[in-house]
């Protein structure tokens, strides 16, 4: 692909803004499926939702199975993007306060960056590490406006492993998404990375008979839409351009929260929440557009 052909893309675009606005809404989701499962139950029903997903559409079209050479790679992928990433969120939720986890989770950029300049060569000028660096301010001002306590305790250390974990599969992930296609990359990974979960299995079916409808609902909205579609629409995005560059539109993510609160909820925002989401897109802005070399 050309040098930063992507910036021309509107596909790229369009997939980028659809996934970050499904990834906002899980937060909800998650919250009301945990009234009546438990994290593990939560992440591994709306993954075997996606796997089914998946499923149809790799018999409909016939999809290729991934080369023997390629299922480890795929498989560390799915592990770390799917298994660890949503089970140690979910759990970590339970107790880490909502500020304090979107902060902790607003690492996962800075990591990214820091992995793809070791390991990919990927390289992000002084603008873009600036960026990252404003944005991951932004956040820290939007938990504060909010009202977030940003006091930590045992439990975030399984944040934190989260925000790790998904920065290391965007790295992973680069390679294979060279050779198959969105839609294939993200039916292996997902797949792979719902396996492990089936440890949670003997606790959801009894959980499945006495949930409440709303819940379950939301969990089978949440294998749906940001689970395989969203997922999909990523892969496609980080297939197009440097992993270092997509996953500061993770920054978004905060700022989407407020509008959609904002918006649908009539929570009016506090004025620290809003300069801290215009410095977030600021930093964004500067990462997009003179954050990386060209030699």
């Amino acid at each position: 692909m050309e040098e930063g052909s992507w910036r021309r893309e509107p596909s790229t675009w369009l997939a980028i803004g659809v996934a970050l606005l499904l990834w906002a809404s899980a937060f909800a989701g998650i919250k009301a499926g945990l009234e009546s499962y438990g994290p593990g139950q939560v992440a591994l029903l709306r993954f075997a939702i996606a796997s089914f997903l998946f499923g149809v559409w790799a018999f409909m079209t016939r999809m290729r199975l991934p080369a023997p050479a390629d299922i480890p790679r795929i498989a560390l992928a799915g592990f770390l993007g799917v298994t660890v990433y949503h089970v140690a969120l979910n759990y970590g939720e339970v107790t880490v306060t909502a500020g304090a986890a979107s902060l902790i989770i607003s690492t996962s950029p800075i990591f990214t960056a820091l992995l793809s300049t070791a390991f990919i060569g990927e390289k992000l000028s002084g603008w873009g590490w600036a960026g990252i660096f404003v944005s991951f301010a932004g956040v820290a001002l939007i938990s504060l406006g909010e009202g977030g306590d940003l006091s930590l305790e045992p439990r975030a250390l399984l944040v934190l492993s989260a925000a790790m974990a998904t920065s290391v599969y965007f790295i992973v992930s680069k390679r294979p998404l060279r050779r198959y296609s969105a839609v294939e990359f993200t039916s292996y990974a997902v797949w792979a990375g719902t396996l492990p979960m089936l440890v949670f299995a003997p606790g959801l079916f009894g959980q499945l008979a006495e949930a409440e409808p709303a819940a379950t609902l939301s969990v089978i909205y949440l294998g749906i839409f940001p689970g395989a579609v969203a997922y999909a629409l990523w892969s496609y995005a980080l297939s197009r351009m440097p992993a270092s560059v997509l996953a500061t539109f993770l920054y978004f993510q905060p700022v989407n929260a407020i509008l959609i609160a904002w918006v649908w909820l009539g929570e009016i925002p506090a004025m620290l929440a809003l300069a801290g989401g215009a410095i977030s897109l600021a930093g964004v802005v500067a990462v997009n557009t003179k954050g990386t070399r060209t030699h």
